[in-house]
């Protein structure tokens, strides 16, 4: 081995000076690897960063890397101050030490990308040769280099200055500083160009991370992307002819939600009714992976039918859905396959009785399921007078974008608002404030597909929630009211994970969970089905969501001292009144006032008219 000499002179990084040494090459097979990274494929690769000092290359670099990681991808951002701490604290900035700057930096990456990570790299790289190298080193051993382009202009850089280079470069005091006294080769064809002046780093984000799909690097559910499964415009014509000639299937109030949450995209990745394959990942592991990647799934969504429509239907290649004499849809390339309703009902309830709500409906129904690919021709509307408030994934993620939302925290609920789900709601936005944000949104999101006898209908809990905001209780200005259209099943901590998935598909960050969540009274022993506090505890660890940050509910209770609802202290106990969702209707039946303070006094006065005029019926 040579050994440089102990006063070497001026620097030479192009000689070699190692002799009498081979490569070895190892027996783990880059495939071997990816399984131990629990990848399911080798997605080793270098996305190399370039661009001007301050145009936002390690932002962007450290949120790619950051929301890869959340989604279970591999992935590791090399920067260039901070490789200048340690690998490379021996160089500086001339002309030489700058090229072997980004000669080590290049090595390593490809090292990176050889052991199955995704390299993120964020240098100023100023020079297209050194560039091309960089990317000839990965091609000749096999893995992929993508060059972005993070073109901000010089002007904008320099505002962004927060160390001041610029100005010091300007005024003489630093010397070969790119873009002032020494060139930028700016990339002529580069794989990405990112205009981080003009776009959000989340937007950005997802141009890199679509790139990494459309090459085969992660997969499509990878991409923040909501999959709508409707019928192109221009197709819809032809769609609803074909369908008149295809088998028909009638279906029910029930299957025509499910099919609205499909194909709205609120189960993206799903293409459609689930197959056998899908519900049995379901089922069994919450979870489900396919050729779009893995993806959690707690709650089977399937249409049932009966023996007599199997055999009707097992060998044809499309069938068309009805609702109400209305085709709706069609299923392409359909499956048959059995459902043992009381192995669903044990695996997806935990328990099985024929009298729980959503059990009642799944026993009622066919031992069968149709599986298949869903085109839906037309957006499903109920001509409720409430439609206006079905707003899909996209059209929130888009009202919140309009609203410039940097955080959105999400609340279901299946009951009227009183002021202590306000209390929670209006503290949970003062703490995002507190952590940096500017403009926390709340997406205020009652479920409006199927629920039980005895829960408050949705045109009265729409009516209630306006209340709440008319007087202020809730600020309008920061929330948004809209339906989410799934129905209700009553499964506890399995059903809160689809409820927080659903979510996600509409851009939120945070979710408030409640105590019990989905949960209710055992049909048969009036106990909970489930303990009140592991929906919470279930989110927390839940597979394909650890890009939710989940919100515990704050107990909070109506404190006798203030005349108002506050959060719960124990060592007060006296001084809290408990009102339960009992009480509060016996309190609305018999015309009886909740303390002040309780509920907004018009929201009041709609839960007490409509319970009033229930009693009076019954």
């Amino acid at each position: 081995m040579s050994r440089a000499s102990k006063d070497p002179g001026k620097r030479n990084y192009k000689e070699v000076r190692s002799t009498n040494i081979r490569y070895e090459h190892g027996t783990v097979s880059r495939n071997k690897r990816a399984k131990v990274l629990g990848q399911g494929q080798f997605r080793g690769c270098t996305v190399w960063f370039t661009g001007l000092s301050g145009a936002g290359k390690t932002t962007i670099s450290f949120a790619v890397e950051e929301y890869l990681v959340l989604k279970g991808i591999a992935a590791y951002s090399l920067d260039g101050d901070n490789l200048r701490h340690g690998l490379n604290k021996n160089l500086g900035f001339s002309a030489d030490d700058r090229e072997e700057n980004i000669r080590r930096v290049s090595e390593t990456a490809k090292l990176f990308a050889d052991g199955g990570i995704i390299c993120l790299t964020s240098f100023i790289s100023p020079y297209a040769k050194q560039r091309e190298e960089a990317r000839r080193l990965h091609e000749e051993a096999g893995l992929k280099f993508i060059e972005v382009h993070v073109a901000t202009p010089i002007n904008v850089c320099e505002e962004r200055d927060v160390k001041g280079l610029y100005q010091k470069a300007r005024a003489g005091i630093i010397k070969g500083f790119t873009g002032i006294d020494d060139p930028y080769e700016a990339p002529v064809n580069p794989d990405i160009t990112l205009h981080s002046y003009k776009d959000s780093v989340a937007d950005c984000v997802q141009q890199v991370v679509s790139y990494l799909q459309q090459q085969d690097i992660v997969p499509f559910d990878c991409v923040d992307t909501v999959r709508e499964l409707f019928v192109p415009q221009h197709k819809v014509e032809e769609v609803k002819s074909e369908a008149e000639t295809l088998p028909q299937l009638e279906v029910t109030k029930l299957d025509t939600q499910w099919i609205q949450v499909l194909s709205e995209g609120w189960a993206t990745p799903l293409r459609g009714f689930m197959r056998e394959t899908e519900y049995l990942q379901t089922i069994h592991f919450n979870n489900i992976k396919s050729v779009d990647g893995s993806s959690n799934q707690s709650v089977p969504i399937v249409l049932p039918i009966t023996g007599e429509d199997k055999d009707r239907l097992k060998e044809e290649k499309s069938v068309a859905l009805r609702y109400n004499g209305k085709v709706v849809a069609v299923v392409r390339d359909p499956e048959v396959y059995e459902m043992r309703k009381e192995e669903r009902c044990a695996r997806q309830w935990g328990m099985v009785h024929k009298e729980h709500p959503y059990q009642e409906l799944v026993f009622a129904a066919g031992d069968w399921c149709l599986g298949g690919d869903l085109e839906v021709i037309e957006r499903i509307k109920w001509e409720d007078g409430l439609d206006q408030y079905r707003l899909t994934p996209n059209e929130l993620r888009a009202e919140f974008k309009k609203r410039k939302a940097d955080a959105v925290f999400a609340f279901q609920l299946r009951n009227p608002i009183h002021n202590g789900h306000a209390l929670l709601m209006t503290d949970t936005r003062r703490r995002l404030m507190e952590r940096g944000y500017s403009n926390p949104v709340l997406l205020l999101h009652p479920l409006g597909g199927f629920t039980k006898n005895d829960d408050v209908p949705l045109n009265v809990r729409i009516e209630q929630h306006h209340a709440v905001m008319k007087e202020g209780v809730l600020d309008p200005d920061s929330t948004v009211m809209a339906i989410f259209p799934s129905p209700m099943m009553y499964a506890g901590p399995t059903e809160v994970q689809w409820h927080a998935k659903a979510r996600i598909a509409a851009g939120a960050t945070y979710y408030i969970v409640g105590r019990d969540p989905a949960g209710m009274k055992h049909p048969g022993t009036g106990s909970d089905i489930y303990e009140h506090t592991h929906g919470r505890k279930v989110l927390t660890m839940a597979p394909g969501l650890g890009q939710l940050s989940i919100i515990p509910f704050v107990v909070a209770a109506y404190d006798k001292t203030k005349s108002k609802m506050d959060f719960y202290d124990s060592t007060r106990h006296e001084d809290f009144l408990f009102i339960s969702g009992t009480k509060m209707r016996t309190l609305a039946r018999t015309g009886e006032e909740p303390p002040p303070g309780f509920m907004a006094p018009s929201a009041w006065e709609i839960m007490s008219s409509f319970y009033k005029n229930l009693a009076k019926q019954s």
